[in-house]
C-alpha cells in the first residue's frame, strides 16, 4: 500500500539517480535591485498568506539543512522579518538534551510542531540522524539506515494531518565555504558563529556530501519534496526559498476554506 500512496513516490531532487553530483549543482545571482523588489514583494506575499493560514487547521512545517555557513540563518531572516512573530516560531536544533536522549530522536520534534494555522522553521531537523548522527558515529547503522523511512512516514503523519512540509537544502561549494570561515574568523561581529567544530567537520566534507546525497535521494516525496538551491551567492537562495514557500502556500488545499 504504502508504494501507491503518494506521500511515499520518491522524487529526484537534481538528477542525483542519473549521476549528477551536488557539486554540479548551478549556483545564480541577481543584481541589488532586483533582489530588493523580488525580495520585498514576496515577503508581502507570505504574510498575506500567513494571516490566511490562521483561518485553517493547515500548518506550514519548514526545515533548512545544508553544509556549515551555507546562509541558513540569512535565509531564516528574510522568511520570518516581515511576519506576525505571535504566529510561528523557529528552532535552531542542537544536540539532544540528557532528558531529550531518553526518548525516540522524533520525540523533540513531534513536541515542537506548531497549533493548527501556525508556521514552524527547524534550522536543522530530525535529518541530522542522517547527516552528523550518521557521519559522527553518533548511532548505529542500523539506525541511521531505518531513519529513512521513519522519516518518511513521520512527514506523512504531518501531510495527512494537513501540513505543508517544505524542506530546503541550502549548497555551497567547499571553496565558499572556506571564504566564508574566514570571513566570519576575521569579523568580531561574526566571529561567533566559526567554532572548533566547525573545522571539524569541514575535514569530514566527503562523508558528509555523501550522506546528503543519500538522504536526498530517499527522503524526496512527492508530497513533501526536497528543494535543493545552490547557494553561493545568498541574494538568490533568500529570493528562492521564500517564493518557494508562497508557491507552496497558493497551492494548498486550505486556500478554498481560508479564502
Amino acid at each position: 500500500m504504502a508504494a501507491t500512496n503518494p506521500t511515499f513516490k520518491l522524487r529526484d531532487p537534481i538528477g542525483l539517480k542519473k549521476g549528477l553530483r551536488l557539486e554540479a549543482i548551478e549556483h545564480r545571482q541577481v543584481r541589488s535591485d532586483e533582489y530588493k523588489k523580488r525580495l520585498k514583494q514576496s515577503q508581502l506575499d507570505l504574510l498575506g498568506w500567513q494571516r490566511k493560514l490562521t483561518e485553517s487547521k493547515g500548518t506550514i512545517v519548514i526545515v533548512i539543512e545544508g553544509p556549515d555557513a551555507a546562509g541558513k540563518g540569512g535565509t531564516i531572516k528574510r522568511i520570518v522579518e516581515k511576519l506576525d512573530p505571535r504566529l510561528l516560531k523557529v528552532h535552531s536544533i542542537v544536540k539532544p538534551s540528557a532528558d531529550e536522549s531518553q526518548h525516540h530522536y522524533l520525540w523533540r520534534f513531534w513536541n515542537r510542531m506548531p497549533p493548527y494555522g501556525q508556521i514552524v522553521i527547524f534550522d536543522r531537523s530530525w535529518y541530522g540522524r542522517v547527516l552528523v548522527e550518521r557521519v559522527e558515529g553518533f548511532c548505529r547503522e542500523d539506525e541511521w539506515k531505518r531513519a529513512y523511512r521513519e522519516i518518511n512516514e513521520f512527514e506523512r503523519l504531518l501531510v495527512d494531518d494537513g501540513a505543508i512540509v517544505l524542506k530546503f537544502f541550502l549548497f555551497i561549494t567547499k571553496e565558499e565555504q572556506l571564504l566564508r570561515f574566514k570571513a566570519r574568523e576575521s569579523d568580531p561581529y561574526k566571529h561567533w558563529k566559526i567554532s572548533d567544530e566547525d573545522w571539524r567537520n569541514r575535514r569530514h566534507w566527503r562523508e558528509n556530501i555523501a550522506a546528503a546525497g543519500d538522504m536526498l535521494r530517499r527522503t524526496s516525496t512527492e508530497r513533501a519534496p526536497w528543494h535543493v538551491i545552490g547557494a553561493n551567492y545568498k541574494w538568490h537562495t533568500r529570493i528562492r526559498v521564500v517564493r518557494t514557500i508562497v508557491d507552496a502556500m497558493e497551492r494548498a488545499e486550505f486556500r478554498e476554506s481560508a479564502l
